[in-house]
């Protein structure tokens, strides 16, 4: 269980550093939670040089699971991980209550960070995010991101709010969101205490400048880590042209999951065309892939020409 306002629980900071894909969840046909293709998928982004996993964030339909289903699939990704890696598990409440709520679930589930997006149906003032941040530090024992996403969430969160947030205990680290994402890192980097760590996302549009300007990883979809391995690994040994151009070659793909409403349905087409899960089904608000941007999209990979991927049997 969660402690109690006013408990301190031991706490033991996890990094989160890298490669950190966020997994689809995926559904059979009727659009029940397919466990065997989600344990599959774990292994690819094993295979693949992840340095740990996401669950439960946009990319996930996280807002289309149910409790139930939620304790299943953290389940299913700890197993498969067995440690190797950290386990993040998406936190995206409209109150504290629920917040503590999904938090704890997420704790006892074995997650070993929580990626934390604000209240959003009712705005919170920048107080309340400071205390609703604050609360889940300390209530929680556990490693957590803010999650700045203003575009999703309509909640705006400045360089000096963040910088705010991480000198709150248990707040290690912000996943910035916002555009201009490598000018913000860079701001967040200058602005806040040290160690605080700033990781991107957006699908990784612009890992390389925010890579440049301070971040310690990215937090894109989870169908081309292969390719996205190569291209951190490249960067981080000083082969920057190789990362640029490894960047270029993938970019089409990266821009064509970016679609409003429509990015689900393409992770899993692509995630499913490679083998890697049995079925691109998404669930209600998310859509089906209309014919004519199917066909577009097989053109993007036409021309990628992406490798099989190294999956082993699902344990």
């Amino acid at each position: 269980m969660l402690n109690h306002p006013g408990d301190h629980p031991a706490r033991s900071r996890c990094p989160v550093q890298g490669l950190v894909p966020i997994l689809a969840t995926p559904f059979y046909g009727d659009g029940t939670l397919d466990r065997v293709s989600l344990r599959g998928l774990t292994e690819f982004q094993l295979n693949s040089g992840a340095e740990g996993v996401a669950v439960f964030g946009m990319a996930s339909e996280g807002f289309a699971l149910t409790a139930a289903e939620r304790r299943h699939i953290l389940a299913d990704v700890t197993d498969v991980v067995a440690g190797a890696v950290p386990v993040v598990a998406g936190v995206s409440p409209t109150s504290l209550t629920t917040a503590l709520e999904q938090a704890e679930q997420a704790v006892l589930g074995g997650a070993d960070a929580l990626m934390v997006l604000p209240p959003y149906l009712a705005k919170p003032s920048p107080q309340q995010l400071v205390d609703f941040y604050g609360a889940l530090g300390e209530r929680t024992g556990s490693s957590i991101m803010v999650q700045d996403a203003a575009a999703t969430t309509g909640v705006a969160m400045p360089v000096p709010l963040i910088a705010q947030l991480a000198a709150l205990p248990g707040v290690d680290m912000v996943k910035v969101e916002s555009p201009p994402t490598a000018a913000k890192t860079a701001a967040v980097v200058a602005a806040a205490p040290s160690g605080f760590d700033v990781l991107g996302g957006q699908n990784a549009l612009f890992v390389l400048e925010e890579l440049a300007a301070g971040a310690v990883g990215t937090m894109p979809a989870c169908e081309f880590t292969d390719l996205l391995g190569g291209l951190l690994d490249a960067w981080r040994n000083g082969r920057a042209e190789e990362a640029h151009e490894r960047f270029e070659r993938l970019l089409p793909l990266i821009r064509f999951g970016m679609q409003p409403g429509l990015a689900w349905a393409v992770h899993k087409e692509v995630l499913m065309r490679r083998g890697i899960i049995a079925s691109a089904t998404v669930r209600l608000p998310a859509q089906d892939l209309p014919p004519s941007v199917r066909s577009d999209l097989d053109g993007v990979l036409r021309r990628l020409r992406l490798p099989a991927p190294a999956v082993r049997s699902p344990r």
